[in-house]
């Protein structure tokens, strides 16, 4: 436990058995990913007037106070959160982690593909998806679909946690002798601050280079990963 770098996933087995990682019922199956936990969504979403932080003075709770809340969701069955409006939900999952442990959360390679803006809030947080070392207290994800109405019921997993202890980046050194030994994106690899990504659109005539959304496509079920056909809900860009 006393290493620095990111948390595997007996690290989060470890850290929930000594109380650092609670959860609101049983630990789901495929909760503990390698170096990551899944979050659920707890039994209620808030639609609120706009997406805020709660600074460093207050709790999520006192802030929503303020009057950014319209109404009240339940989530016990299966509910639709509309394109284009902005939701908060306490999630199942809440921390007590030690001094010297951090985390972040991003959103799930599903939640991004149906274009699903989703981040981490914290009480007493001044920025999105970022958790202070020591943070004790309740996780809570802002939720915002962009371009699908989507259906969610309470233990749906929308994003995800990961914990570190000291620094767990690799320098720009370390990342060109890791892409020497094992390459991480084609060619060269524009390294700076970073590995950077690029789109390729270089492509022959007839070939794919993306796809667009279609703006009227029926709601996605969060839960039913891999069974919809890609071709209801986006059109081919050659």
């Amino acid at each position: 436990m006393s290493n620095p770098g990111l948390f595997t996933s007996r690290l989060f087995e470890r850290l929930a058995a000594e109380g650092g990682l609670t959860f609101g019922g049983p630990a789901g199956p495929t909760q503990f990913q390698p170096a990551s936990l899944d979050l659920t969504l707890g039994p209620v979403a808030y639609r609120l007037r706009a997406s805020f932080l709660p600074g460093p003075r207050r709790t999520v709770e006192e802030r929503m106070a303020d009057g950014l809340l319209m109404h009240a969701i339940d989530l016990s069955h299966e509910a639709v959160l509309e394109r284009g409006c902005v939701y908060l939900v306490r999630l199942r999952e809440g921390l007590a982690l030690p001094a010297d442990v951090s985390g972040f959360a991003n959103p799930k390679s599903s939640t991004g593909r149906i274009d699903v803006f989703t981040r981490l809030i914290t009480d007493y947080g001044a920025s999105f998806d970022e958790i202070a070392e020591g943070y004790t207290g309740p996780l809570y994800a802002e939720i915002s679909p962009r371009t699908f109405s989507i259906v969610v019921r309470e233990g749906s997993s929308l994003n995800q946690l990961r914990l570190k202890r000291g620094q767990a980046r690799l320098t720009d050194d370390a990342l060109a002798a890791l892409h020497a030994a094992e390459p991480l994106v084609d060619g060269a690899g524009d390294i700076g601050g970073g590995v950077a990504l690029t789109v390729n659109l270089a492509a022959a005539p007839g070939d794919l280079v993306g796809f667009r959304a279609k703006r009227h496509a029926a709601l996605i079920h969060v839960d039913e990963v891999g069974r919809l056909d890609p071709r209801d809900y986006w059109d081919p860009i050659e």
